[in-house]
């Protein structure tokens, strides 16, 4: 059996309920979802939490019991990507005592100063979560101190299993919950609690290829992990499962489901045009399994209510322009022109004015004069252009090629 129960997750529900640091976030319902999928869609929007994720419920639960339970510590350690470094911070500073907090050194610049304004003191160490999680063990190692696992922990998962009766009090009629996969914590809590007050409700786990491991784990039988997982979710990039979540997962959780980086790209973006949401990969990852066509038809939910967990909205600006960037090429909004002409002056000045007589703005042109295909005095002009889509697109290269120019769309995506 687990090393987690309903009772400890009621516990954990009592403690936040007394301090007042772990928020109830809402339920929203999304049309656009709802009419694609054939169900009845609600989000729950846990970025909302304090610290912007789910990872405060588990935190403060972790803290607190420890500083119940062992009054001499002054210091607790822990390694995180980010939501679960801002959750420990927060509740050591709730508890009066010291964090410190590894971080991959390729974690999100937001995450690592919003740790830090929590007051923790961060260390980088690592390019990715598996040696974060070493070094962090190794400072862990004096009789004042404590290592606060992410998801390894009873009193971690029972803080995020809160989140399963917090959802079954909002939505009692829920059929399926989806919910992203990382380490197991978030969905062993939840599918916990969920088994223990309503088993008819499937709980599905969502994984992004990259850092899939538990498909993997369950077809052998034990934890399989991932010495490097690369997914733009860097918030279930952990490499793997723990032996405590691994055995509420074969317990309690009804399947697991994989969705690419793409359709996790094209979730962020559904939720910041339609919902009004911004959430971080890991944060849509639930979401990108209804965007997934085949995932979605496997899953055949139609005609259920169906919750998705959006559990966390701590996005890198840089990552969130790259994924805007990526929409655009993908829907023919950003395209790349080149142009073959004789490398004369007033060419760009010409070619400018003819893409600005179809309304198309030109983000950025450069000149290509060293290809090895080019002829002698030919040149490429290479430009990045703005459209309102592909009829759009189209307009524009027709309004080039008909002034006799030779113009090829290298945009990937495009196609062409």
């Amino acid at each position: 059996m687990s090393g987690v129960t309903i009772d400890d997750i009621e516990a954990a529900a009592g403690r936040a309920e007394a301090a007042a640091i772990v928020q109830r976030t809402p339920i929203e319902p999304s049309r656009s979802l709802s009419e694609r999928c054939g169900a009845d869609v609600l989000l729950k929007m846990e970025h909302l939490q304090r610290t912007g994720s789910f990872k405060t419920r588990g935190a403060h639960n972790a803290v607190s019991r420890l500083v119940e339970a062992e009054p001499a510590v002054t210091r607790v350690v822990a390694a995180s990507a980010g939501n679960h470094a801002q959750g420990v911070a927060l509740a050591a500073a709730e508890a009066g005592i010291d964090a410190t907090i590894v971080m991959p050194e390729s974690a999100p610049q937001a995450k690592i100063e919003a740790t830090r304004g929590y007051g923790a003191t961060v260390q980088l160490h690592g390019t990715a979560f598996p040696a974060a999680m070493s070094h962090a063990r190794s400072l862990a190692d004096g009789p004042d101190t404590r290592f606060i696992h992410a998801f390894d922990d009873p009193d971690i998962v029972a803080g995020q299993g809160t989140l399963g009766l917090e959802l079954l009090d909002q939505v009692p009629d829920v059929d399926t919950v989806l919910v992203p996969i990382g380490g197991g914590g978030l969905i062993g809590g939840v599918a916990t609690a969920i088994a223990a007050h309503a088993p008819d409700v499937r709980v599905i786990g969502v994984q992004t290829a990259g850092a899939a491991t538990v498909e993997a784990s369950l077809a052998a039988g034990e934890v399989i992990a991932l010495e490097d997982p690369d997914t733009i979710a860097d918030g279930i990039a952990t490499g793997g499962v723990s032996d405590l979540t691994f055995g509420l997962i074969r317990e309690h959780v009804d399947g697991v489901v994989t969705v690419s980086d793409d359709d996790v790209a094209a979730a962020i973006l559904l939720l910041l045009e339609r919902a009004k949401q911004m959430v971080e990969g890991a944060g849509a990852t639930a979401v990108a399994a209804l965007l997934n066509d085949a995932v979605a038809a496997e899953l055949d939910l139609t005609g259920e209510t169906v919750v998705p967990l959006l559990c966390g909205g701590n996005i890198d600006i840089t990552t969130l322009q790259e994924v805007l960037t990526h929409a655009l090429v993908d829907r023919h909004q950003l395209i790349e022109l080149a142009v073959r002409i004789d490398d004369r002056p007033g060419k760009m000045g010409e070619i400018s004015t003819l893409i600005g007589g179809v309304d198309a703005n030109i983000r950025t042109v450069r000149h290509e004069r060293s290809r090895p295909d080019l002829p002698i005095g030919d040149a490429d002009l290479v430009f990045e252009v703005e459209t309102n889509g592909p009829a759009h697109m189209e307009r524009v290269i027709e309004a080039v090629r008909g002034a006799g120019y030779d113009v090829e769309c290298t945009t990937e995506t495009a196609g062409r």
